[in-house]
């Protein structure tokens, strides 16, 4: 079915700043989930694989254990996600996932953005109908009817499943995340995800003139500039 999604993998920062808000950014990340979830990850899917994703993003294992160790002790920030949206440069569609202990502080900011993009921020459902909230896994296998039939036996709706060079995407519902995540490590121990997480997924995608996407990247970049976001999602075709 050729469902793109975004490969938000952060590519290894060459300033400090840049590694720093990286780290900032899975530190806040992984203290919420195992605050809310539980700081085990052996009991807590969500934060193994939020845990797998940052060291392959090369996160020291000091910032991990410093977020794990302060969610065990129940004080500490607190933190609450807080998720904006509306239409940016030429139109295009954008879901802003926050974490936050301000939320005055970050709808300031994020509106901000907006408004210096030339777009408005819209209220909640603005845009999130036209996107789909699923669970993805990337990783290599060869045999895409083996994958299919273990999630299925799982009891797991899969949405969509595609299969690249070798290269297996699995689409399922987010609900059924963890579910599908034990099911894959369970039967084919040693999978090595290339992405394991949650995304928004566009419906359908846009493209920029030359003047709105020398607006939509400086959007980007005022967004990722600010530390309470965690994610971006958007509809524009980079390519």
């Amino acid at each position: 079915m050729g469902r793109a999604y975004q490969n938000r993998k952060e590519s290894m920062a060459k300033t400090s700043d840049m590694k720093a808000r990286v780290y900032s950014r899975y530190g806040r990340e992984i203290y919420v989930c195992a605050k809310s979830g539980g700081p085990d990850p052996s009991a807590n899917l969500a934060l193994r694989g939020l845990i797998d994703r940052a060291k392959k993003d090369q996160v020291p294992s000091h910032v991990i254990e410093k977020a794990i160790d302060k969610a065990k002790g129940g004080g500490g920030e607190d933190y609450a996600p807080a998720r904006y949206e509306g239409y940016g440069p030429g139109g295009c569609m954008a879901l802003i996932e926050c974490l936050t202990d301000n939320p005055n502080r970050t709808f300031g900011d994020v509106r901000l953005a907006f408004t210096k993009a030339k777009c408005k921020i819209g209220t909640q459902g603005t845009v999130s109908h036209m996107f789909d909230h699923v669970a993805i896994f990337v990783f290599r296998h060869d045999d895409e009817d083996a994958v299919l039939e273990a999630l299925m036996e799982a009891d797991v709706d899969v949405t969509d499943i595609e299969n690249e060079d070798g290269l297996l995407t699995v689409f399922a519902p987010n609900t059924s995340y963890a579910k599908a995540r034990q099911a894959l490590t369970e039967t084919f121990p040693g999978i090595d995800f290339e992405v394991d997480e949650i995304q928004f997924v566009p419906q359908s995608f846009t493209t920029l003139g030359e003047e709105d996407r020398v607006l939509f990247d400086k959007f980007m970049a005022m967004l990722n500039d600010l530390d309470d976001v965690q994610n971006v999602y958007h509809n524009v075709e980079l390519g």
